[in-house]
């Protein structure tokens, strides 16, 4: 699947978007986040604060309790604020 990351988590990850294959056991958004943070020190800062972190999955919003199977994209980003 791709995964794209915005605003700050692209800065802290240091890209924009990349293909992955998590393992089966990564079902959900969270479970994805987690997976992430692991990799390495600079997925693990863009990911170190997850309550703070927004999802979409195929351009639809979802919870982090959303399943991930069958997504061809996810997206994270932090919160936004209108103006």
């Amino acid at each position: 699947m791709k995964v794209k990351y915005f605003a700050w988590l692209r800065e802290r990850v240091g890209k924009a978007e990349e293909m992955i294959e998590p393992p089966a056991s990564v079902r959900t958004v969270d479970d994805l986040i987690a997976w992430l943070a692991q990799r390495d020190e600079t997925y693990a800062h863009a990911f170190e604060t997850p309550r703070v972190i927004r999802a979409a999955i195929d351009h639809a919003h979802v919870k982090p309790d959303a399943v991930i199977a069958g997504a061809r994209e996810i997206a994270f980003f932090p919160p936004m604020t209108g103006g």
